[in-house]
């Protein structure tokens, strides 16, 4: 499927999405929520991929926020919808059983923050900056923000930010712990596709199943999450992966998993 506002590359199992609107520094306007929904429900099915990486065509933004001349026409139910039409989109992504790496290159300000929210891993080039600035609109976080940079972060630091609506640079999102690795500019995308790589390279069921039990850390209780977790670990040890990576330990090889 050809889309509008994304860009679509796959290679060695790593596929590379790109929101293509350099014009207006990437801002998100409904039609490419639509897309991204569209696309992560191919990817969702397509078994040749094993990782995503999420970025914004150019070097100054990664998605700038959202697109102002829309949201400028919402009013309370249309308000409603478009919200949880976003946080439908975004809890897609965040869902996928396939990781998904945010390449964060430049400005990620409101709705593009909460989609590198929705990834379960972000990295940064020096340049970029991160921020919930809705309320310089009037308007509070609509994507998640509110929820996800709280469990990210901390509340007070969360609330500090989204009260002040001021941006965070590189430097301090990686001392926060908001994105695990600060690259220069030109380095960003070799290094999330080398993070990527890496990744792929495993067993793509405990991939998989790392996911699910970190992902059920903000749902389960402490007791639920380990049972949880045994539960998953036991799922893990019944795969022709086990079989593969122990084997391949106790013969001192490099394991080939099969991934399928």
């Amino acid at each position: 499927m050809k889309y509008q506002n994304l860009l679509l590359g796959i290679k060695d199992h790593i596929a590379t999405v790109t929101v293509n609107r350099p014009d207006k520094l990437n801002a998100l306007n409904i039609q490419t929520v639509n897309e991204l929904d569209e696309l992560f429900s191919e990817i969702e099915g397509n078994e040749d991929i094993y990782v995503v990486i999420i970025t914004g065509s150019g070097e100054k933004a990664f998605i700038a926020g959202a697109d102002i001349s829309e949201l400028n026409n919402l009013e309370v139910l249309s308000a409603k919808e478009f919200s949880e039409r976003g946080n439908h989109v975004y809890s897609r992504i965040e869902g996928l059983d396939k990781p998904v790496i945010a390449a964060v290159n430049g400005f990620a300000l409101g709705g593009g923050c909460e989609l590198a929210l929705a990834c379960h891993i972000r990295l940064a080039s020096e340049n970029a900056k991160f921020g919930q600035p809705e309320v310089n609109l009037g308007i509070i976080p609509g994507y998640g923000g509110t929820q996800r940079l709280s469990r990210l972060i901390n509340t007070g630091r969360a609330a500090e930010y989204i009260l002040t609506g001021d941006m965070i640079d590189a430097g301090e999102a990686l001392r926060i712990g908001l994105v695990s690795k600060v690259y220069p500019q030109k380095e960003l995308i070799n290094k999330s596709i080398e993070l990527a790589g890496k990744i792929s390279s495993k067993g793509q069921h405990a991939i998989r199943y790392s996911l699910k039990a970190v992902r059920a850390v903000n749902e389960l209780s402490l007791k639920e999450g380990l049972k949880f977790e045994a539960s998953l670990f036991a799922l893990c040890c019944g795969t022709e992966d086990f079989k593969e990576g122990t084997g391949a330990f106790l013969e001192k090889r490099k394991p080939v998993f099969k991934n399928r």
